[in-house]
């Protein structure tokens, strides 16, 4: 099975260091890069793109937003997984703004961790308890089901199915199975769905399908 590559951007060698032997244990994963602020990762991305960069918020010089920002315009298969010491609702929500997938808190345990990994590159997201709760709250926001920008009519039958079954983390090759397509068929159909929800990651779906009523929460 193919190495989940990684990269690092933290300005705290120490928690890189213990970040480092805790994704080093994991015989899945690959480390491939680290910088101590986000110029840094940039520059190295010229030469190596990891799948998964665990971005540190708080940097000095480019910060985890602006780079989150950055990546994900120039690099948009990269998965970003954001790790800070604040459990605030303003920097999950900038953070999920510029594109990344997930959000960890520093203090996570291993395990949590190397979930958080696997889970954001099989499926583009992680979601933590935290996290949803945010998400939901300050993204989708009072909008009420049909006050959203785009209408319901933009999207037929199918690309409606397959957005609920996304919303309920089901992974491509299982919305295979469950409605009789091919995997690039449901491809094919995630794709048309960030484009036509001009979504940057599958949060953006979800936020897009509480608003429009699609699914509720």
């Amino acid at each position: 099975m193919k190495k989940i590559r990684l990269a690092i951007a933290d300005d705290h060698k120490i928690f890189r260091n213990g970040l480092k032997a805790t994704l080093e244990d994991c015989a899945d994963f690959d480390l491939v890069m680290e910088a101590s602020n986000g110029k840094q990762l940039i520059a190295q991305l010229a030469a190596t793109t990891p799948d998964v960069i665990l971005m540190d918020i708080k940097m000095p010089e480019m910060d985890g937003i602006q780079t989150t920002a950055w990546v994900k315009q120039h690099f948009s298969h990269i998965k970003v997984l954001a790790l800070s010491m604040f459990n605030e609702d303003k920097y999950i929500v900038d953070m999920m703004k510029a594109g990344a997938s997930g959000y960890l808190l520093k203090n996570a345990e291993p395990e949590e961790i190397i979930e958080a990994v696997s889970t954001v590159f099989a499926k583009d997201y992680y979601f933590n308890e935290h996290l949803s709760i945010t998400l939901i709250k300050q993204l989708a926001g009072n909008t009420q089901p049909g006050n959203a920008p785009q209408s319901l009519a933009d999207f037929n039958e199918r690309e409606i199915e397959v957005l609920k079954l996304v919303c309920q983390e089901y992974s491509n090759q299982e919305i295979a199975d469950k409605i009789c397509l091919s995997v690039r068929t449901v491809e094919g159909y995630r794709a048309r769905l960030f484009e036509k929800t001009r979504s940057k990651n599958l949060v953006g779906l979800v936020i897009f399908a509480v608003k429009t009523g699609i699914i509720s929460v």
